[in-house]
């Protein structure tokens, strides 16, 4: 089990203010996880290949196909106030 004097060091590390109950209630917490980190690590898993995600992944994106783009006045048919072919944007302010 986790020490108190551990679990305030932790929480001095993270620059974090415990008050008693939750010093109490982080012990009991912490001494959980390090209890499930020892049973995983009492497993034999020489075997096992290391995986980086759980579920296999699949590229879900399109293929890259040159397609037409806008034309300037296609992109400007509802620009507010477009001037010379352009976007007129406001000036910043100073």
């Amino acid at each position: 089990m986790i020490e108190r004097e551990e679990v305030m060091h932790v929480a001095r590390l993270a620059r974090l203010r415990l008050s008693d109950e939750e010093v109490d209630r982080m012990q009991s917490e912490l001494s959980g996880v390090l209890a499930h980190v020892d049973r995983i690590s009492a497993l034999d898993l020489d075997d096992v290949l290391p995986t980086t995600h759980v579920v296999r992944l699949e590229n879900v994106l399109r293929d890259d196909e040159v397609v037409p783009g806008l034309s300037a006045e296609q992109a400007l048919a509802n620009a507010p106030d477009p001037d010379a072919g352009a976007f007129r944007v406001p000036s910043p302010q100073a």
